[in-house]
């Protein structure tokens, strides 16, 4: 752990992931069956590939798993102490290595360490702009309740203020998330999910509704907006229809309204808000502008997004303005390669 000080406001809970990140060509795509922007779990045919990029692809390695990733972009924002970070790795380098990073960027982690399991990794092929992930979770794919639960872990719980989940770990332990999610909603404290990948909606469609009414916001871009509404039978591929649709959801805590916040890549952010006369208010929020030529790597951008837009709800911020300090995060993070930040830190300024 990097602090025992702190309140830690902001828990975060997903699969922790080394990045195994290297540039390809559709020659490789086309080898272990990958398409060019895409998220999936790894089969047989992919265990290959890890090695294939360390050897020949130049691959570097990051710190990975999309929700330790925003967790990072928050506490890049966020005074020190202000973020822990759970999941499971394995007793290894890799693990190691995941500890050193996020202690370095000023995050808590408070991992489960699996004897089994190596620590999960996720090979990233670059190509252009798009990025291919296939994550091969391992020891990420272990994580047990009665880790949260251990009086130490449980006790950060209670004290943080605002939980946020990537969909991710809806393929690995959903115990653990309604745990957080009944404690958030009895003690109206946030809420916070990630849908992270089109087949968490169409795969994992049963465990993403058991958690749906505990969601204060949802977070996710058009081709998940896309994928759920697809897999929920909502008629329609008009974002803003698909949001409110999703906001109007049954809530258990009715205290918070639901709002949900779908980006668009370079068009601008949608955000609907659940009133409590069953209407909604839709926001649209435009993204911040950057030259082509600046742009090094989109991979990890939604995450540095969540990162950004979580740590403007921490701070109590308004709706628009976390979505624009989402937006701000992730225009620095597309500069920098993979889901990484620029050092010195820098300020967040308005669009």
């Amino acid at each position: 752990m990097t602090s025992t000080k702190g309140n830690f406001e902001l828990l975060c809970l997903e699969n922790p992931l080394l990045d195994i990140q290297g540039v390809g060509d559709e020659k490789l795509l086309e080898k272990y069956e990958l398409k060019a922007n895409d998220a999936i779990l790894a089969e047989e045919k992919h265990m290959g590939l890890y090695e294939d990029l360390i050897q020949n692809h130049d691959a570097k390695l990051i710190a990975g798993g999309a929700a330790q990733n925003t967790a990072r972009g928050a506490q890049y924002i966020l005074p020190a102490d202000s973020v822990v970070y759970i999941g499971c790795i394995g007793k290894d380098q890799y693990g190691q290595t995941l500890r050193d990073i996020c202690a370095k960027a000023g995050v808590r982690t408070e991992y489960r360490i699996d004897e089994e399991q190596p620590t999960g990794r996720c090979g990233v092929v670059i190509t252009g702009h798009n990025r291919s992930l296939c994550t091969d979770l391992a020891a990420a794919n272990c994580y047990k309740l009665d880790h949260l639960k251990s009086p130490e872990i449980w006790k950060l719980a209670e004290n943080a203020k605002v939980f946020y989940v990537g969909g991710f770990h809806l393929t690995v332990c959903v115990p653990a998330i309604l745990a957080l999610a009944e404690e958030a909603a009895a003690k109206n404290k946030l809420f916070i999910m990630n849908l992270s990948a089109p087949f968490i909606p169409q795969f994992f469609k049963d465990q993403l509704d058991q958690v749906a009414p505990y969601w204060d916001i949802l977070i996710g871009n058009e081709t998940e907006a896309l994928a759920y509404a697809e897999s929920h039978n909502l008629g329609t591929t008009d974002i803003k229809e698909i949001a409110t649709a999703i906001a109007k959801l049954p809530k258990k805590n009715t205290q918070t309204p639901r709002k949900v916040i779908i980006t668009q890549g370079l068009e601008d952010t949608i955000a609907v808000v659940a009133k409590p006369d069953g209407s909604v208010e839709i926001k649209e929020v435009p993204v911040h502008a950057i030259e082509k030529e600046k742009i090094n790597d989109t991979n990890g951008a939604g995450d540095a997004f969540a990162g950004g837009f979580v740590a403007g709800i921490v701070q109590g911020k308004p709706l628009e303005t976390a979505i624009d300090m989402g937006q701000w995060l992730a225009r620095l993070s597309i500069q920098e390669l993979g889901p990484s930040f620029p050092y010195p830190v820098q300020t967040y300024t308005s669009s």
